[in-house]
């Protein structure tokens, strides 16, 4: 089984992570944040990986620092949970509905890091939640994992369900392109780095 173990202690966070990525989508969140706590068990059950995750921020300030560090820790996992990305797809890409909204994602498990966010969300806020967070907790993500993420918003008017189905197709392509499918890097280099 791939997995990882990582902490990350700062002065504004205190996080703990345990991440299988050949799970079956088992998950024990709690951020001290109720809808990413929610998205984070869908993003962990569609990915079929499993994850125990606490985090204590600095919620008084806001929610900044707690949903962008998580996505370091969550990236981190990633990146050492498929080190040497021996035998992996490498590649996927998926459409997700969720009633009136329809999300694609695409990834390449590249070595580098980009993300492409095509999302622009209804309303500013989900329950206390900052809806421009979830740009951040990506970039923090595909930064420390080293992959490239595209996410495209389709079509959609309900922002609950539209951040939904981005974390519930994100989970499906880190799922999909992680697979093993051989013993050879899928590069003509030779390396993914």
């Amino acid at each position: 089984m791939r997995k990882a173990e990582i902490t990350r202690k700062t002065d504004e966070t205190d996080i703990s992570l345990l991440m299988h990525l050949d799970g079956d989508g088992k998950s024990e969140i709690n951020t001290g944040i109720g809808f990413m706590d929610h998205m984070l068990t869908l993003f962990s059950k569609h990915g079929k990986m499993n994850m125990i995750l606490n985090c204590k921020g600095d919620l008084e300030v806001d929610f900044h620092h707690t949903v962008e560090d998580i996505g370091i820790v969550i990236g981190k996992a990633l990146g050492k949970c498929l080190e040497d990305k021996k035998g992996i797809r490498r590649y996927a890409s998926d459409f997700v509905p969720m009633d009136e909204t329809l999300v694609q994602a695409s990834i390449d498990i590249s070595g580098r890091a980009y993300l492409v966010f095509n999302a622009d969300f209804p309303k500013d806020k989900v329950g206390d939640m900052d809806t421009e967070l979830f740009e951040e907790f990506f970039r923090a993500l595909v930064n420390h994992a080293k992959i490239t993420l595209h996410v495209n918003l389709m079509y959609g008017k309900n922002t609950h369900h539209i951040i939904e189905a981005i974390f519930k197709c994100i989970g499906r392509i880190i799922k999909e392109a992680s697979q093993i499918e051989g013993n050879e890097i899928l590069s003509t280099k030779g390396l993914i780095d």
